[in-house]
């Protein structure tokens, strides 16, 4: 196979300049997207070239972290594509395996380099018992998918549509749809509002959520909204609370719901859950509470694989203590019998088993069901949910 050994080294350099730039400071896409707009004499290819060799770099995490990066780039290509060029220029033994699958090639590369799996997520005794591990590390050099929500009533148009752009598209259930990474939505203006982008695994959390009419609900870590979206969608008739911490937040969220046509009455309020919430709430007590928690974000780092990288063991305590704190304000809101459900999109344990024990033993409330949603297996995010009673 000829390869243009000029235009992969223009491609490296490229890489290496986006690479050396970013400060960990911030989501890499964000930084991406501002080194494009600094460097406009890159074309759409150069563009895609980059982002691709960047988030192939941190897929493989700290392993081999002895090797020259442009060696390291090679392996991590090697693992994530089935063609690449620079491969071929670096490694070329490797090219007559490219098209197998990930575990196969994992064992070429620990059989020629002794490549370790676990140096790539070096954090796997902090993982759950029930995530295989390395399954679950293997993930890693795959893109996960593009999911959709369909919101009630629009499923055959939203379909229909997507047949009629040509975007491939699998469907998962009913309202579920599984697009490649990378689709291009905005030229979706048609159905605005009529569909949600929401991984596969964070849909299936709404198994742990049964409402009824008129009940009182509060989504206390609202974010941007996914939650409670889905929430409404299912539970239309209920009353809802969402709240965060800043009102941009809850500003981009109102935003949000108009474009979802979101017609019945919810409340909304900043509330530093870290304090004592009755303050603002009183004595307000809900049927259910939503409690989708600040967290690590480790089951979702197939999409970031930068934070590999930047995460300490260090901060595993602290958003074991920020969730236990959060909790206990949380739970005196609830009413006696109503239900927590508890949300991460963390695989580790510390934050999800161990966490529900803490609301068990110190906070009063019977489990009823919890689930590790392993979303390695499906292209998607991997995340925890749990279904507490309050005695």
């Amino acid at each position: 196979m000829e390869v243009n050994e000029r235009r992969i080294n223009q491609q490296v350099r490229s890489f290496e300049k986006a690479l050396n730039g970013f400060s960990n400071t911030e989501p890499f896409a964000r930084y991406l997207t501002r080194f494009f707009k600094e460097n406009k004499q890159m074309g759409s290819s150069d563009r895609r070239m980059t982002s691709r060799f960047c988030y192939n770099y941190f897929r493989i995490g700290k392993a081999k972290a002895d090797l020259p990066a442009i060696e390291r780039l090679a392996l991590a290509e090697y693992l994530c594509e089935t063609h690449s060029e620079l491969v071929v220029l670096v490694y070329p033994d490797l090219l007559a395996t490219m098209g197998s699958s990930v575990t196969d090639k994992i064992k070429v590369l620990f059989e020629k380099f002794n490549f370790q799996l676990g140096d790539v997520f070096p954090f796997s005794e902090y993982i759950t018992e029930n995530i295989e591990k390395e399954a679950f590390i293997a993930s890693f050099f795959t893109q996960p998918n593009l999911f959709i929500r369909i919101k009630r009533g629009f499923e055959k148009e939203v379909k229909s549509e997507l047949e009629n752009v040509n975007f491939a598209f699998e469907e998962i259930g009913l309202q579920t749809l599984a697009l490649p990474n990378g689709t291009k939505l905005q030229q979706l203006v048609r159905l605005e509002g009529k569909y949600e982008v929401q991984d596969l695994s964070s849909q299936r959390t709404i198994q742990f959520i049964e409402a009824l009419p008129n009940q009182s609900w509060w989504d206390a870590c609202a974010a941007s909204g996914g939650k409670a979206l889905l929430f409404l969608d299912k539970y239309p008739k209920t009353h809802l609370l969402v709240s965060d911490i800043r009102m941009s937040i809850l500003r981009n969220l109102d935003e949000r719901f108009q474009k979802a046509n979101i017609r019945q009455d919810y409340r909304k309020k900043v509330i530093d859950l870290t304090k004592d919430t009755t303050s603002i709430l009183g004595n307000e007590l809900f049927d259910g509470i939503i409690l989708d928690a600040p967290c690590t974000g480790s089951g979702t780092w197939g999409r970031t694989p930068e934070m590999i990288q930047q995460f300490s063991v260090n901060q595993l305590a602290e958003f074991s203590d920020l969730q236990r704190n959060i909790a206990k304000h949380v739970v005196r809101h609830l009413k006696p019998g109503g239900v927590l459900t508890y949300i991460t999109c963390s695989v580790f344990k510390e934050e999800n088993e161990n966490a529900v024990d803490y609301m068990v033993n110190e906070l009063g409330l019977k489990l009823d069901r919890w689930e590790v949603i392993k979303g390695y297996e499906d292209k998607a995010d991997s995340m925890f949910a749990a279904r507490l009673i309050k005695q």
